[in-house]
């Protein structure tokens, strides 16, 4: 089969796991441009991968053999970039958060539903071995309803991280630890527990972070299906720790920790999958973790566009976390416990 055609646009530090995902992906899709508004992260990008240069970001939308373009710009451009790429006739694969608000973030995926194209969203969690099994098993029904779900993120970002010009702002990123860091654990939370109904929630931002959003939430849940739970989210437990999910369910409880599952049944019987220390992205470097589960998603995506039909993680999966962290930092503001609304 011919190989799918795509363009990169936007080449700073979410860059690495897509491009690393893309050569190894050769044999399946050609990259005819990667683009960045910025000349010295196009000549940085080119001095370490073998992609074409394009000028502009025009020159990729006006090239009818590009097929699909993989954003990775900052979230306060997707609206606006994903609007003109649908526009133009080509597939949309997005670096999360989908926008800055829920509001655009809706805008966007109807307008990707209007022109036709395919929209996917970059959450790789779901592509952990841990996780795709911990699916399976809760699929089967051997470990019953849930009962009770936590999901735990305690990850260090050092203050000059935040100190780069827009990190952690609302304009920029449209909030802190929830949409830039845990939303990653909060999809996996969702996806594996189900629907939340109800949220009652605490945010701030602690001592050890001078940022003007978040980095600090704990929150109780209250899921559609009866199920009680709690999140706790922070970039300030130093050195940071693996993301876990717990469930509590009718025949057993489960555990993921980072890339590691343990299962245990109310028989005695067990299921495991060892961490493959992967995992990774905890700490000072968020960037400390290898492209596997990048690579997964895309070849997912490339799958997608090939048979016609949506990726997996499409724009109105996506909104169900959206709506979560809305709720969340609603529910802080405000007081007191906040419906989680979903469209």
């Amino acid at each position: 089969m011919p190989r799918t055609k795509v363009a990169i646009v936007g080449l700073g530090m979410a860059v690495q796991p897509h491009a690393r995902s893309l050569l190894d992906l050769e044999e399946r899709v050609e990259v005819a441009h990667a683009f960045s508004p910025s000349e010295s992260r196009r000549r940085a990008f080119a001095a370490t991968y073998p992609f074409p240069l394009a000028e502009s970001f025009e020159a990729i939308l006006e090239d009818p053999t590009v097929q699909a373009v993989i954003l990775l710009t900052p979230p306060n451009t997707h609206l606006d970039l994903a609007r003109r790429v649908a526009a133009a006739g080509k597939h949309v694969l997005l670096e999360k958060p989908l926008e800055i608000t829920s509001a655009r973030a809706v805008e966007l995926v109807g307008a990707c539903r209007a022109a036709g194209v395919r929209l996917g969203v970059v959450l790789q969690h779901r592509y952990r071995p841990s996780t795709v099994k911990l699916m399976e098993i809760l699929a089967s029904g051997r470990l019953g309803a849930i009962a009770g779900a936590s999901g735990i993120v305690r990850l260090w970002r050092p203050q000059s991280y935040y100190d780069e010009p827009g990190r952690g702002t609302k304009a920029r990123d449209g909030g802190g630890v929830l949409l830039t860091q845990a939303i990653h654990t909060l999809d996996l939370f969702v996806t594996l527990a189900g629907q939340p109904a109800e949220v009652s929630a605490y945010a701030r931002t602690s001592p050890l972070h001078r940022m003007e959003t978040e980095d600090m939430v704990a929150a109780a849940v209250r899921f559609e299906c009866g199920a009680l739970g709690t999140i706790d989210a922070t970039t300030a437990a130093f050195p940071g720790f693996p993301e876990r999910i717990e469930l509590i369910c009718e025949h057993g409880s489960a555990m993921v920790a980072g890339t590691e599952l343990s299962v245990h049944y109310h028989d005695g019987t067990t299921e495991s999958l060892a961490s493959d220390q992967t995992a990774g992205g905890t700490g000072a470097d968020p960037m400390d973790f290898p492209h596997d589960y990048h690579r997964s998603l895309i070849a997912d995506f490339l799958d997608a566009i090939e048979a016609d039909r949506d990726p997996p993680i499409t724009g109105e999966e996506a909104l169900k976390v959206h709506r979560l962290i809305d709720a969340l930092l609603e529910s802080a503001e405000a007081g007191r416990p906040v419906p989680v609304v979903q469209d």
